[in-house]
């Protein structure tokens, strides 16, 4: 093949996209449609748990808008972190669904599923040849045990597999963004430059044009380069649109490390071909010396009970801070006389959304807001510890004044009742990578032999 159009209809699947624009990515020539299916954007519950972030139903009528062009254009479907983490779960909950629309649909398509959850044993085992990424320390078997779930993040190689092995559609544990795009064009032996680049640059579907909720995007990868265009025809790439989307999720806008190796658009050259589409040439993949697999691992560091009121009164608004400060030492004084706990029990986090509750101390406004949302987050080690913590400090939460204020005021709780428990807390506990000698080696991959799963 001289070149290959990869067609990227949404940014994560589940998250809905106009059906026209799958069409007219498939007028446009399309090759391979390619999903990414879950993120850590959402913090590390789902990996912990096993579910997914997205709604079955939302899943559903993706999929069956992605199954039906892949049937009808005969083209490969690639779906990659399948159930939001891409735990071997949410590979087989997208397998499912799947099973059921090719079924309603009357559709022979051959489905291959590739699971990348590991053993804490088997990881401990081979502790030698992990290493942490900054900030992280040295990995112990401890911490591998104390995780749920743990996850390798896949290259392009075992979907390549699939591919080859004669899936229609693959289904992927947990998989680089980039290599969901990158495995079928590197599959047909296009320069690994341009690539990675390109699949960088459509793994959020439309975030790379002017108008990101407008749909997705196609791009067209050949010996020198790739272009990309939007799926919508009102909508727009520009140089600075796309160029922009290496500063997404990276701590290097002109380097990303892949498991083979390092992306490098340092010297790339963004031309606009027109008001809607960009050529970008002179992208560079650096193969590494040594392949590698990333590690993500969640686990439990308590449980929650979250209490919210809301706070209109001028006079506490005025001096929002100070009144801050008096609830912290006040929760702590309670807490320690009625339940007898120390700071070391328990922590708690007092959030003042509308005021600085996202940029906290950094917050350059400290303007009186004109009303205040105060969250109370409690943690400790079991459920019916933080709840008490909470309703210990429920009538703070209600009635707390000012120092220099004569009467109570009565401020309003969201919910009755004013406790919500939030059950187990989940932290990422793994920011490490292991060397491989294969780059399939850690995952397991189920070959169609007919339609069935």
């Amino acid at each position: 093949m001289n070149e290959v159009r990869v067609l990227t209809p949404v940014g994560m699947l589940g998250a809905g996209f106009p059906p026209e624009t799958l069409t007219r990515g498939l007028e446009l020539g399309a090759d391979v449609i390619a999903v990414d299916g879950g993120s850590t954007d959402s913090g590390p519950y789902y990996l912990g748990v096993g579910i997914a972030k997205t709604a079955a139903a939302a899943v559903a009528q993706d999929m069956r808008l992605l199954l039906r062009a892949a049937a009808g254009s005969g083209i490969p479907l690639i779906i990659g972190s399948c159930g939001t983490s891409g735990t071997d779960s949410g590979v087989d909950w997208v397998a499912d669904i799947t099973r059921g629309i090719l079924a309603e649909e009357g559709l022979d398509l051959k489905v291959a599923t590739i699971y990348s959850e590991q053993r804490a044993a088997d990881l401990g085992a081979r502790l030698d040849r992990i290493h942490p990424l900054p900030p992280t320390g040295p990995l112990d078997a401890a911490t591998l045990d104390s995780c749920r779930h743990i996850v390798g993040m896949m290259g392009h190689e075992p979907i390549v597999a699939a591919l080859e092995a004669g899936a229609d559609v693959v289904l992927a544990g947990r998989a680089t963004d980039t290599a969901i795009a990158a495995a079928f064009p590197l599959m047909k032996g296009m320069p690994a430059g341009p690539v990675w680049h390109a699949a960088k640059i459509v793994e959020c579907g439309g975030q790379c044009t002017t108008n990101p909720r407008a749909g997705g995007v196609l791009a067209t990868i050949d010996a020198a380069g790739f272009t990309i265009e939007p799926l919508d025809p009102d909508n727009a790439c520009t140089p600075t649109s796309v160029a922009a989307h290496m500063l997404y999720e990276t701590v290097n806008p002109f380097t990303m490390r892949e498991p083979a190796g390092t992306i490098d658009v340092s010297q790339a050259v963004y031309e606009a071909l027109d008001p809607r589409r960009v050529r970008v040439e002179k992208s560079r993949f650096i193969p590494a010396d040594q392949h590698t697999i990333k590690l993500e691992g969640a686990r439990i560091t308590g449980y929650e009970t979250m209490s919210f009121t809301a706070i209109r009164d001028p006079h506490i608004l005025e001096q929002i801070d100070t009144w801050a400060a008096l609830m912290r030492k006040m929760i702590d004084e309670w807490v320690s006389r009625t339940l007898g706990l120390s700071s070391d029990d328990y922590a708690f986090d007092l959030r003042l959304y509308g005021y600085d509750a996202i940029l906290d101390g950094i917050e350059p406004d400290r303007r009186p807001p004109r009303e205040v949302g105060a969250m109370l987050l409690v943690r400790a080690t079991d459920q019916a510890t933080a709840t008490a913590i909470a309703k210990v400090a429920n009538p703070l939460m209600l009635h707390l004044p000012t120092p220099d204020m004569n009467y109570l005021p009565s401020l309003a709780f969201a919910t009755s009742p004013a406790e919500t428990e939030r059950g187990a807390v989940y932290e990422f506990a793994l920011h490490h990578v292991i060397d491989v000698n294969s780059p399939t080696s850690m995952f397991r991959i189920n070959l169609p032999e007919d339609s069935d799963v």
